[in-house]
């Protein structure tokens, strides 16, 4: 294990702290198999005294970590390092860490050449740096130097092998800057610097600032994918070898806003698309669903929540057929590869068992898994109201293996006694637990809705491709007023703010799932799934319902905490400025529906071409069928 460390004032060996590793999140709370941990380690045998202003590399190898636990502590999956008190000297040290890896010893190799390419673009607080990729292994990162009068270079970041990307923030529109970067090896042997860049920032319209804010968060799933197969990795960074599925199809509604946008050509998404279904039909799949999490490289089954989710995932699987079938729309060409896309989605699409999944040819409810080992096992009926609705929908929609259009009422709308259950429990509310709310929240009126609406990400995974315009029901006249009402009350409540947290107000506000300080949690604006952490999709994915009340959450995430926020996706995935706070990571179900709902909201087009399927207008005049009884 190698790690830096720097002391302002200088620290001796044995008033180093001491340091114990864990092989759970946990840390010393770990109670179960195979959760173990490691005997204390003295930092200052392997660091010896620190002096001060000078950062000194720590090696320590992990044959050296002993079990403390009542279980054999494997180092290889060591999640968790604690630091605490060595020596009593009654004296207050201040010690600072950085750069932890777990690695070999690094190879003696070659040095790696400068970067070539050099390019920086100019926005509204931040420039974009760009070069092109080192290729040779023993490149450990980029170092980025900048200098704003000309002569003088400073280092201002490092970026990680795989990117080469760079997002300076300036934070000041008329600023000049000057670029150069350097590669760097793993015993910090720099190369010679690249050719210079420059470009300053300038003040944006808002139609330009959006334009930025998509094609940013487009990068996530275009850059960012699995280099196999295309498809969306669950977050960055993360397990490289995990793809997600809802996310994919989320990336793939993506994907035709940024051919839509110049962001990539036509040619370059076919392309992506191809790779993309490729993947897909080769995949494991269990009666046509594929499973939550795959490997990008094999398409096999990764069991990540345990055991049982060993199967088919038909939630993930119907919101990776809604960017499937707009993208089958938004690509259907006279070309052999669009017409070979279409047909391909097509076949995708009509061996999707929906009807399977129903479990019993009477059930009322879809069920969310299925596995060849476990069967129903899981058996989690598919109830709203929440982000499930699409599955419902194209389940009806299905010109193969449908379900009977009314059980979007003895199912998705049930008044079973089940189902008030389920919605009461989650939600720990009775307001809509039956379904239809009509309670009024902050001067908002919810006629559908569990409490105060639950986390924004129901009003966005549904209808990143499905227009809520089309729908209605016995329950509300128009689904678009209802997720507009959801956003709404979100954001009354961020501006209310009855659990006094640091930073909500008009222009900071967005309660929605995502990462946390406690890890990933469905944030949302109630007693008790408010945390304090505040998540820009929330706001941003919702421009067609708030656009004012957006724009403004944007410009406050982007221009005033833009420094701690802004990177080479976008905006960082949450924030919390009470616990001072910001995810390390991007998720890829969190960056795509900004693309894709502001796009909604700007043109129209992902509602545009999914509402054109026939399959959709046919299923539309069903619900109206049943409804009308």
């Amino acid at each position: 294990m190698y790690f830096w460390i720097f002391a302002p004032q200088p620290i001796s060996a044995e008033d180093l702290p001491r340091i114990v590793l864990s092989n759970a999140r946990e840390g010393l709370q770990v109670a179960e198999f195979p959760g173990s941990f490691s005997e204390p380690l003295d930092l200052g045998k392997y660091a010896g005294d620190v002096p001060s202003g000078r950062w000194v590399q720590v090696r320590i190898p992990l044959s050296d970590c002993r079990t403390a636990s009542i279980y054999p502590f494997k180092p290889e999956y060591v999640q968790n390092i604690t630091f605490h008190q060595g020596r009593a000297d009654d004296m207050r040290h201040t010690l600072i860490v950085d750069e932890i890896r777990v690695d070999d010893d690094p190879p003696d190799a070659p040095a790696v050449p400068a970067p070539s390419n050099v390019r920086a673009v100019g926005y509204d607080r931040h420039v974009e740096i760009e070069w092109d990729e080192v290729e040779p292994p023993t490149l450990a990162r980029y170092v980025i130097y900048r200098s704003l009068d000309g002569k003088n270079f400073l280092p201002v970041g490092i970026q990680l092998p795989g990117i080469h990307r760079y997002e300076d923030f300036l934070g000041k529109p008329d600023a000049h800057a000057q670029y150069k970067v350097a590669g760097s090896d793993w015993r910090y042997r720099q190369s010679a610097f690249s050719e210079v860049a420059s470009a300053s920032t300038h003040e944006l319209s808002d139609d330009d600032l959006l334009t930025m804010l998509q094609r940013a968060c487009f990068h996530y799933y275009w850059e960012g994918a699995d280099a196999h197969s295309g498809m969306a990795r669950e977050n960055i960074p993360g397990d490289e070898r995990v793809v997600a599925t809802g996310a994919s199809g989320f990336g793939i509604m993506a994907l035709m806003v940024g051919v839509d946008r110049g962001f990539i050509t036509r040619e370059q998404g076919v392309e992506r698309l191809t790779r993309i279904v490729d993947f897909l039909e080769h995949a494991q799949r269990y009666h046509g669903a594929w499973s939550h999490y795959m490997d990008g490289n094999t398409g096999q089954t990764m069991a990540v929540f345990g055991m049982l989710d060993n199967g088919g995932d038909l939630v993930e699987t119907s919101f990776l057929m809604q960017g499937l079938l707009a993208a089958r729309q938004y690509f259907r060409g006279t070309s052999a590869e669009d017409q070979s896309l279409y047909r391909r989605i097509t076949q995708l699409w009509e061996t999707v068992e929906w009807d399977w999944y129903r479990e019993t040819p009477s059930s009322d409810f879809l069920y969310w898994h299925w596995s060849p080992e476990w069967a129903f096992q899981i058996h989690h009926p598919l109830i709203g109201f929440n982000e499930v609705m699409i599955t419902y929908l194209l389940g009806i929609a299905s010109p193969t293996h449908a379900v009977p259009a009314d059980m979007y009422y003895s199912g998705w709308a049930s008044q079973s006694e089940r189902a008030i259950n389920y919605r009461q429990g989650w939600s720990g509310s009775a307001d809509g637990n039956h379904y239809g709310n009509r309670h009024t929240y902050y001067g908002t009126k919810l006629e559908v809705g569990v409490g105060t609406g639950g986390p924004l990400f129901f009003t966005h995974y549904s209808f990143m491709g499905f227009d809520p315009h089309s729908l209605h029901d016995r329950f509300t006249k128009s689904y678009f007023d209802n997720n507009r009402n959801i956003a709404r009350i979100n954001h009354a409540y961020s501006i209310a703010n009855p659990k006094h947290f640091a930073g909500y107000g008009p222009n900071a506000w967005g309660l929605t799932a995502s990462d946390g300080p406690d890890g990933y949690v469905p944030h949302a604006p109630d007693g008790q799934n408010d945390r304090g952490t505040l998540t820009p999709t929330g706001a941003l994915a919702s421009f067609p319902y708030t656009p004012e009340a957006s724009m403004a959450a944007f410009k406050h995430y982007y221009r005033d905490l833009g420094d701690q926020m802004w990177d080479v996706y976008g905006p960082r995935d949450a924030f919390n400025q009470g616990a001072n706070w910001v995810s390390p990571i991007y998720m890829g179900l969190n960056q795509a529906p900004i693309v894709v709902m502001v796009e909604n909201y700007r043109t129209g087009l992902v509602w545009k071409n999914f509402m054109s399927n026939p399959e959709i207008g046919e299923m539309l005049k069903k619900l109206d069928d049943v409804t009308a009884k």
